[in-house]
């Protein structure tokens, strides 16, 4: 008796275990290729940094879908986008427009590296002018450490 549970549940398992090659979720391949393309443009609004063509979340999905129903209704690509961009702002856009809203994207990395790279300048001049004994002094070696030996 058990090992026809055995057997039972072997099959079962590799019956699960059998994959099938996903179905393309839209009929035309073309359809289904601008879509990537427009959803590769577009920033996931839950996650950090994707794309809504490359993440999972559940809202992606949704806007996948109803990108490539806005397609199969015949709209273009920068129609679809305009509305997703009046409908979640111009964050949603991976290269949003440059203008007076979005220019802290633009140069707000530059700004920051500089500030950076002139703080560091400051520091290590800084650090030059001081007197040794304003360090603490190093710790001496085990080898010259006669408490040690």
């Amino acid at each position: 008796m058990a090992k026809l549970i055995l057997a039972l549940c072997l099959a079962a398992l590799a019956t699960l275990a059998h994959s099938k090659e996903a179905a393309p979720a839209a009929d035309d391949p073309a359809l289904e290729a601008r879509m990537v393309r427009i959803t590769s443009e577009l920033r996931c609004l839950v996650c950090q940094n994707q794309t809504i063509a490359d993440s999972h979340a559940s809202l992606a999905v949704d806007l996948r879908n109803q990108v490539r129903d806005m397609l199969q209704r015949g709209q273009s690509d920068q129609q679809i986008i305009d509305y997703m961009t009046a409908r979640y702002g111009d964050f949603v856009l991976y290269r949003p427009p440059l203008k007076s809203s979005t220019v802290l994207l633009w140069v707000g990395p530059a700004v920051m590296l500089v500030a950076g790279l002139a703080t560091l300048i400051l520091v290590l001049r800084r650090r030059s002018r001081m007197a040794p004994e304003h360090f603490d002094p190093d710790e001496p070696e085990a080898a010259e450490d006669p408490h040690l030996s």
